[in-house]
């Protein structure tokens, strides 16, 4: 159970506004004695005191709201593909059992706060951990409709690495679209979910296939027709469009990129021809608070977040993932 707001982890796999544009600082104008002019200071969207104040807020609205499973009131802090995750928490928190229930309930405290803020960007983020998980997570907020919100949070049994700071304290941003090693920020979803849809036989050969989360993903799809189901059904993973799909990235101090970024799949559980005229699929008690009907076909949609080292040289690596299951048709 993880410490960001103590999710289920639910369904069948195991665990964000605009691409981002490069930091940078204007020119100055020339003065009416022809020299240039100073370029103001870069700054960030907010002071690290004010970003402190945000995450208070967010940690003690969540703890309201996950205590009677309030999605309105979680929406005044809680946005982009997170808020999506955390909604189909409450729908499905009668499924869970009475002990991980009371767990959800307990409120949570982030601890160990370092504040990463990029200059001239509309968003920050935060390395932390809370008091009930020893993984670090990456949280980042962004600007929905003129308010504060946490839109991507991961939590990281793998050390995250060091961030680069400049001499002012401030981040940097890195464009989503920029190449870092064999790929940019914006391609690794993607290339994550062909460890699903193929086992990284196409665009997944792009990436590491040596960290724990793309080991699952390839495992995943191997195991895709075994068990006892698999004489009546064949199922196969697909990729499909992230319900928000802005990637936060900034500069680490060797040079590389870490990145925040929003990816999803769905899997499609089918009966073999031969099957459909005498049998039904019966959905489990989770896939049945979407659609309790019996049928042929079942439809599994995941929306996930993950997180992403990009060396300046050579394949990135997906280092931690979180899905929910949003839908089940």
């Amino acid at each position: 159970m993880t410490s960001r707001q103590k999710l289920f982890t639910l369904g069948m796999t195991t665990t964000v506004a605009a691409a981002l544009a490069l930091t940078g600082c204007d020119m100055g104008s020339e003065d009416s004695a022809g020299g240039a002019s100073a370029s103001p200071a870069a700054k960030g969207a907010v002071t690290e005191a004010q970003a402190a104040k945000i995450l208070d807020t967010y940690e003690s609205v969540n703890n309201k709201a996950n205590a009677q499973q309030d999605s309105a009131l979680l929406g005044t802090v809680e946005g982009g593909q997170l808020y999506e995750q955390s909604k189909a928490d409450y729908r499905l928190f009668e499924t869970e059992s009475k002990e991980d229930q009371a767990a959800y309930r307990n409120p949570f405290h982030y601890t160990g706060r370092k504040y990463w803020i990029p200059a001239g960007k509309d968003w920050f983020a935060v390395t932390t951990t809370s008091n009930n998980s020893k993984d670090e997570a990456l949280l980042v907020f962004g600007k929905e409709y003129d308010d504060w919100k946490l839109i991507s949070a991961v939590h990281s049994d793998v050390p995250l690495p060091a961030i680069a700071t400049d001499d002012s304290g401030l981040a940097a941003a890195v464009d989503a679209g920029t190449r870092v090693g064999t790929l940019a920020p914006n391609q690794i979803s993607a290339a994550y979910e062909d460890l699903y849809t193929t086992g990284g036989k196409k665009a997944g050969v792009d990436i590491s296939h040596s960290t724990e989360a793309a080991k699952d993903a390839i495992e995943t799809h191997a195991k895709r027709d075994s068990g006892k189901g698999a004489k009546f059904a064949t199922k196969v993973f697909v990729s499909t469009p992230a319900e928000f799909d802005t990637v936060y990235a900034l500069r680490l101090k060797d040079g590389g990129v870490l990145a925040a970024l929003p990816t999803a799949h769905a899997s499609q559980y089918v009966l073999k021809a031969s099957y459909r005229e005498n049998y039904d699929i019966t959905p489990t008690e989770v896939e049945s608070v979407f659609n309790g009907r019996d049928r042929d076909t079942v439809v599994n949609t995941y929306q996930g977040m993950a997180l992403a080292i990009l060396p300046k040289t050579g394949k990135p690596s997906v280092t931690a993932r979180e899905y929910r299951i949003v839908n089940s048709q």
